[in-house]
This record gives C-alpha cells, sequence and structure tokens, in this order.
C-alpha cells in the first residue's frame, strides 16, 4: 500500500484509531528515549581525561560514603537522628554507613544531580540540556532528507556495537565472580511468574525491541518495493535483535557478578535494575581495562550509535505518519524538512524537564506509562483483531502471497487470530488485578498525583481506538448495515488494486463515472469478474472502498 501508521489502517476504516494511537505513543516515545542518549553524551564528554572519574572518590560530587574497597562493609544499623534528612546523611550522623561504589554515585550525584522526589523538579542541568541538544541536532541532520539517506547512516550505527561489545565481553568473562554473574542471568527464577510486573515488562520488552505496536515498522516498510520479501525480514529482524539482548547480557551479567563479589553481596542487590543499570554495570567494566579512558569513550560511541538508530526510527514513523495525513503540504517544496526542525525542536523543550535534578522520575514515569506495557499491550489486541478478525487472516495471507510469491507459515495466522490476543489480553487484566504503584529503585513511591498522570498519558493512547471507532460508526451515512459494510470494507486505492490482483481481474478502469444508490450515500456495483467471483466497489463520500469475496475467510 505504501501508506504509513496511520494510512495502512485503511485496510480496516473501523479501526483507524489504532494509527492515531500509534502515533500517540510515538509522538511521547522520541521525547523520552533520547534523554537516553543526552545521558551518554554526557558520559562521553567526561571520558576524555586520563583517569576516569567514576573510578576515584577524589571527585566534589563524592560522599563520605564513597569507597573503591569494599573489604570493611559494615551494615550495622543505626537510627535517624533527621527525620528531614536523606539517607545518606543520617548514616554519616551516626558514624556508621553503606559504602557506596564511585560509578553509582557518579551517576546520581555527577549525570543526574538527582532530587528527593518527582516533587521535587529543582533546575535544569545545563550539561545534560547541552547534551540533549546535541543530539537532537544530529538526528534532525540524519533523517531530514528521509530514510534513504537514514538506511546509509545505519551501516555504521548498527554494526560497530558489536565489536564494542564483544571486547567487553571478553574482559567481563575473565573478571572474578563473572560465573556467579552469568549463572544468576541463565537461572529462572519460577516464583517471579506470579508476578504481574515480570510479565508486563517481559511484553514490553518484546514489544519495544521489534516495535510491535509503534507504528514503526509499518513507516519503515512503506518505503519497501511491493514485492520485498518482508517474511524474510521480519525472521532475520526476529532472530538477530533477540540474539543480540541476550549476547549483550553476557557482558553485562558478568560485571554485575564481579561487582557482587567485591561488595560482597548478592547480585540482585549490587544495583538497582531500571535505565541505569547499563550506565553503572558497563562503565565499571572498563575501568577493570587497560587504557580505560579509550574503552570508555569507545563505549559510550556505541551507544550513541545504538540509540540513534532507535530514534531514527521513531521519529520517522512519526513524520511519515503526519506525511500520510498531510501530504500535499508537507511534500511540497522544503515543507517536510521545516516540519521535521519544529517538530525536534518542540519535542527538546518538552524533553527538558527530564534534565532537571527530578528529571530521571519524570523519565520513569513517562517510560513505565507512555510507550509500555499496557499501551502497547491494547494497541496490539486491536491490531489482531482489525487483521486477523475482521480484515480476515485467509485474506491478509493472501494479499503476503501476491507479494512474496509464496505462503507463509501457518502459526503465523495462529498467532494473529488467536495466541497473541488471549496473551495481550490476559497479560493486561492480569496487571490490572495486581496493579502495585510505580517505585524509583525499588523505594521512592511515586504519590497519586504523579501516577494520575502517568495513567492520563497512557490513556491518551488508548482511547483513540474505541473513540475513533464511534465517531465513524456515527458520521458514516446509510443505515446501520450499511455503516458497518463500509466501516469494515477496506479502502484502497485504484492503484493498489491493480497491482495487487491478477491481470483477468483487473478491470476497474472501466468504470468511468461511479453509480449512486437512491440515497446517494452508498454504491454497490459488480465491476469486473475473474475465476468466477465477483470484485465490488462500495462508495461513501469520496471514498472509495473495494471488496474481494474471494479473499473472505
Amino acid at each position: 500500500m505504501g501508506e504509513g501508521g496511520l494510512g495502512v489502517w485503511k485496510i480496516c476504516p473501523l479501526f483507524q484509531g489504532i494509527g492515531v494511537a500509534t502515533t500517540v505513543i510515538v509522538f511521547l516515545l522520541n521525547i523520552y528515549y533520547i534523554i537516553i542518549l543526552a545521558w551518554d553524551v554526557y558520559y562521553l564528554a567526561e571520558s576524555f581525561t586520563s583517569v576516569l572519574p567514576w573510578s576515584t572518590c577524589n571527585n566534589t560530587w563524592n560522599s563520605k560514603m564513597c569507597t573503591v574497597s569494599f573489604a570493611a562493609q559494615n551494615y550495622t544499623n543505626c537510627s535517624f537522628s533527621n527525620e528531614s534528612a536523606s539517607v545518606a546523611e543520617n548514616y554519616l550522623e551516626c558514624g556508621n554507613y553503606t559504602k557506596v561504589d564511585p560509578v553509582v554515585e557518579f551517576w546520581e550525584r555527577r549525570i543526574l544531580q538527582i532530587s528527593d522526589g518527582v516533587d521535587d523538579v529543582g533546575g535544569v542541568v545545563w550539561q545534560l540540556a547541552l547534551s540533549l541538544l546535541i543530539v537532537w541536532l544530529v538526528v534532525y541532520f540524519c533523517i531530514w532528507k528521509g530514510v534513504r539517506w537514514t538506511g546509509k547512516v545505519v551501516w555504521v550505527t548498527a554494526t560497530f556495537p558489536y565489536l564494542v561489545i564483544t571486547i567487553l565481553l571478553v574482559r567481563g568473562l575473565t573478571l572474578d565472580g563473572a560465573q556467579d554473574g552469568i549463572i544468576f542471568y541463565l537461572k529462572p527464577d519460577f516464583a517471579k511468574l506470579a508476578t504481574s510486573q515480570v510479565w508486563i515488562d517481559a511484553g514490553t520488552q518484546i514489544f519495544f525491541s521489534y516495535a510491535i505496536a509503534l507504528g514503526a515498522m509499518t513507516a519503515l516498510g512503506s518505503y519497501n518495493k511491493f514485492n520485498n520479501d518482508c517474511y524474510k525480514d521480519c525472521i532475520i529482524i526476529a532472530v538477530v535483535n533477540s540474539a543480540t539482548s541476550l549476547y549483550a547480557g553476557f557482558a553485562i551479567f558478568s560485571v554485575l557478578g564481579f561487582m557482587a563479589q567485591e561488595q560482597g553481596v548478592d547480585i540482585d542487590k549490587v544495583v538497582a535494575s531500571g535505565p541505569g543499570l547499563a550506565f553503572i554495570a558497563y562503565p565499571k567494566a572498563v575501568t577493570q581495562m587497560p587504557i580505560a579512558p579509550l574503552w570508555a569513550c569507545l563505549f559510550f560511541i556505541m551507544i550513541v550509535f545504538l540509540g540513534l538508530d532507535s530514534q531514527f526510527v521513531g521519529v520517522e514513523a512519526f513524520v511519515t505518519a503526519m506525511l500520510d495525513l498531510f501530504p500535499k503540504f508537507l511534500r511540497k517544496g522544503y515543507n517536510r524538512e521545516i516540519f521535521i526542525a519544529v517538530y525536534c525542536f518542540v519535542s527538546f523543550l518538552i524533553g527538558l524537564v527530564m534534565v532537571t535534578n527530578g528529571g530521571m522520575y519524570v523519565f520513569q514515569l513517562f517510560d513505565y506509562y507512555s510507550a509500555s506495557g499496557m499501551a502497547l499491550l491494547w494497541v496490539c489486541f486491536f491490531e489482531c483483531v482489525a487483521v486477523a478478525w475482521i480484515y480476515g487472516g485467509a485474506r491478509f495471507y493472501d494479499d503476503i502471497e501476491s507479494m512474496i510469491g509464496y505462503r507463509v507459515n501457518l502459526w503465523l495466522r495462529i498467532c494473529w487470530t488467536v495466541l497473541t490476543p488471549i496473551m495481550t489480553v490476559g497479560i493486561l487484566l492480569f496487571s490490572f488485578i495486581t496493579f502495585e504503584p510505580l517505585k524509583y529503585n525499588k523505594t521512592y513511591v511515586y504519590p497519586s498525583g504523579a501516577q494520575g498522570a502517568g495513567m492520563c498519558m497512557a490513556f491518551a493512547s488508548m482511547i483513540c481506538i474505541p473513540m475513533y471507532a464511534i465517531i465513524k460508526l456515527i458520521i458514516t451515512p446509510g443505515s446501520f448495515r450499511e455503516r458497518w459494510v463500509l466501516v469494515t470494507t477496506p479502502c484502497f486505492t485504484k492503484e493498489f488494486v491493480n497491482r495487487r490482483l491478477p491481470t483477468e481481474l483487473s478491470m476497474i478502469s472501466e468504470v468511468k463515472q461511479p453509480l449512486f444508490s437512491p440515497n446517494n450515500h452508498v454504491l454497490s456495483a459488480n465491476i469486473g469478474q475473474g475465476h468466477g467471483k465477483t470484485i465490488k466497489v462500495l462508495r461513501s463520500g469520496t471514498q472509495i472502498h473495494y471488496q474481494y469475496p474471494v479473499l473472505l475467510m
């Protein structure tokens, strides 16, 4: 069809709200995901030194709890003398405190300069704001000419990280305790399966990793030729993506095993999970290597490349959706370039709230609600309903066959029709039933106001699907039966139909003047025959819908 995340849902006009929902999700995603790159650029700038600043405790941001040796760790309890003070300050007054690795303090006290909570936003960390601006400029100049130019950039950004990860993995495996970390990584804890958050995180990771329910793959696929073997591409992407994640995990957990042994604690206690994990484990790894600053620079350049790849896809998905929505305006002259510049600038301004002292709390709020969890599950469920049940799984199979020349495995149809809808609904209901307030670092519980704001971000995309469907049914003319037929019938262009159908069925050009029914609303006319089947065209207003009974389930 050559359509992006919005236009592609013409295959089922009733559910075109899916395209709107994915556009909202990817808009929010692009705002917060790039913050990770801003952190990385800040780290990269701090790496240009003879001694890495996170390898020592001799810096202005270090506290008295900072230590590079954990041999004399003391966990003796003590009472808080000042309830309004931070935990660190109370322990210091007792003179009996838990030691902290300089890597952790660099992350929290230098990079984030984190406050006590989301209600204490504080000021903008200017170094992060500058880093954010630099990254947005890079993104703009890499995508402003379109996906063909971006594709050339990706050849470099997608291959270099494998070299760096391999080097870090080799070094990590030579550290003491690495074996314990690998065992912890590979040994499952089946008790965790009873908690909803594990299922939510797993589903979110898979959806996000493969850009499912984001409209991103749809946007990129719209640039392919009609006969591109998308089935083969999907298999390659799935295998390479999962293998890369598994491979990178070995590098991370080998270092976590070393850190756990060094500090004398369990691996799950050595560092909190979350977005900061990679900014603690990997930087710790490079401090154990000769010429550490060089490896630090290479590592953070790698993270920039990886992040830029994902950011390119997200921005391109949103831009493609807007091009489909306003093609006559945005495809004229330099309007596309100007629009992308305005979009990047607005996203930068909104993102400034996440480079404040309380920015990490806002970031996690965006990450948990806006483009993950229940929002993606919700969209994925309706995508399956629209494709497998309304448009028709058999018809979709035939469409794929007409493109790639052979029929794909039946397992995919079973997934679209049964397994994926059941899994997404099950996880979604499970998460609602066992809902727990969002926490940062397993200790700070977000206040109800922040939780409410997060839920609003999730519902901002989720509500688009049912609302669009209701409005579509209301504004479509005719009886309810006529409305239902129109809103569930694919709305294709004549060019697509002529390309989709065999030559003996391509007779649409013979219809020169559309015919209207007496109420001037709906037309149903037989316009071509082949293989004993009839092609129908339905017309409502300015839209023309083509039906192929031969392809229905």
